[in-house]
């Protein structure tokens, strides 16, 4: 492995996240710039820079891991929608967003990337998504 990404640090602990689930292939957490409350990006463990490169079985992991959060996202903040963006440019280390939204205005929001983080906001949401 190139050096360890963001997200693998993330991942391995080294930088703290707002975790809302993990099993053996993926791990999910909040964006900290979230486009919209809820923002969830899902990693696989394994560090690849595109999603589109990862063995099948990673990709099918992120996958069923993205159907999964988006049902429990829907259910739990009461959104008819839980959009999904690929845009793999930020980070070397494939990605999915899931983004609860109410309206399309509101899944193409561009979040202030320059904002300090509401670690607070983020605390409590991540807290309201926790899945086990």
């Amino acid at each position: 492995m190139n050096n360890p990404s963001l997200f693998t640090k993330i991942i391995n602990g080294e930088i703290p996240s707002h975790k809302i689930y993990e099993d053996d292939r993926t791990f999910a957490f909040l964006d900290i710039h979230p486009v919209q409350p809820g923002h969830v990006l899902i990693v696989p463990k394994s560090q690849v820079e595109f999603l589109w490169d990862l063995p099948d079985e990673d990709y099918r992991a992120v996958m069923a891991t993205a159907k999964k959060l988006a049902a429990h996202i829907r259910g739990t903040l009461g959104v008819p929608y839980v959009g999904v963006q690929v845009i793999g440019v930020d980070v070397p280390h494939a990605h999915v967003h899931l983004i609860p939204f109410r309206e399309a205005v509101e899944f193409h929001n561009h979040p202030d990337m320059n904002a300090e983080p509401d670690h607070g906001a983020l605390t409590r949401m991540a807290e309201e998504l926790r899945f086990s």
